[in-house]
């Protein structure tokens, strides 16, 4: 039975806030809607069907052989479903599942009491592994290898090695730069694959089905509308259908149709291609102040006052995929689609048809 939980596993002390009632009611009202929502097999689960039929094969093999599964590797741009996927393959499995992530496992202590504490055919899942430190990384070759765990004691000349034996466990990794993942932990995962950004069809029943749990009615229409401005991405999509089902409820009858849904994206100022205000923001300030660019990351990050990982993980990887934007060797520039986009002229394509 698949355990779901943001939480990580081991070291992590809850944060004091404030106010910690509204905090707390806050946080668990969230984890409830999101576990609430999370498919629990593959026939709930929505999209990535090339990479669905392969897991169930994978699976089905598995069983019959009564192993564990082979480590697996998701990469792609976050909210795609990867931790969803990880859980649901833990159903199908039959199997718990350890949530943890990579910047939680600072010292070798804390991996190796997760490896400690796995038993038979269990699945450990650890989200942004690109971000494991070098020594808690080598201490799960030989353990994703051999399920091994090898330990050292004494010092100087008394030094001695100890290989502890483990049970037979599956490590899922998910990330979202599988380039920054050395070359020996990634070539330990048995099946590597990339998670890809929804059709406007699939994330309109991702909106459905989202609407269904929540007890809205939404028309065909009013679906479509939410899938359009969600960014290739069903955890925006999610989000999206709550915030347009509050004024469904508040200001209309209850019920979210196109018009519902457009007049609700305009006054949250996501436009009709999912941009938000950062991302129309980090477009006309390559515009507006650098020409267009070539700019580097690290002088748009400090011009918007916004960190490099948010730029490079949140807003880029949808603006490079709808061509909006452009990476180079010197920078990043606005493309020609970017400049109709936001309705402003490309003054320096319109001079060299002149020149």
């Amino acid at each position: 039975m698949a355990i779901f939980s943001d939480d990580t596993v081991y070291n992590e002390k809850p944060k004091k806030s404030k106010n910690p009632i509204t905090q707390s009611s806050s946080i668990e009202y969230d984890k409830t809607f999101e576990n609430s929502i999370r498919p629990k097999t593959f026939d709930d689960y929505i999209g990535q069907s090339a990479l669905l039929e392969t897991l169930k094969i994978s699976i089905e093999a598995a069983k019959k052989r009564n192993t564990p599964l082979d480590h697996m590797l998701f990469y792609g741009p976050p909210g795609l479903g990867k931790t969803t996927l990880a859980g649901v393959i833990a159903e199908q499995m039959g199997a718990n599942i350890k949530i943890t992530s990579a910047p939680a496992l600072e010292r070798p202590r804390d991996i190796i009491g997760i490896l400690m504490s796995l038993t038979d055919g269990e699945i450990l899942f650890i989200d942004e592994i690109h971000r494991m430190n070098k020594v808690s990384e080598e201490i799960l070759y030989p353990a994703m290898e051999d399920f091994f765990l090898d330990m050292t004691t004494g010092k100087s000349q008394t030094v001695k090695t100890m290989r502890i034996p483990l049970p037979k466990f599956t490590l899922i990794g998910a990330t979202t730069k599988a380039g920054e993942l050395s070359s020996p932990l990634r070539d330990r995962f048995g099946i590597i694959k990339r998670l890809e950004f929804y059709t406007i069809e699939e994330l309109s029943k991702v909106v459905k089905r989202t609407a269904k749990l929540l007890n809205i009615e939404i028309t065909d229409d009013g679906a479509i509308s939410i899938a359009r401005r969600s960014r290739g991405t069903p955890r925006i999509a999610n989000r999206l259908v709550k915030r347009v089902s509050d004024f469904a409820i508040v200001k209309y009858d209850g019920i979210i149709n196109q018009e519902v849904a457009e007049t609700s994206l305009n006054t949250l100022k996501i436009d009709e291609f999912g941009l938000d205000t950062t991302d129309r923001n980090l477009l006309k300030l390559i515009i507006e102040k650098y020409d267009g660019g070539p700019v580097g990351i690290e002088t748009l990050a400090a011009a918007l006052s916004e960190d490099v990982r948010t730029l490079e993980d949140v807003c880029e990887p949808y603006l490079l995929q709808s061509g909006l934007l452009q990476r180079t060797p010197r920078g990043r520039k606005v493309s020609p689609e970017g400049y109709r986009h936001l309705g402003i002229k490309n003054v320096s394509i319109q001079g060299s048809l002149f020149d």
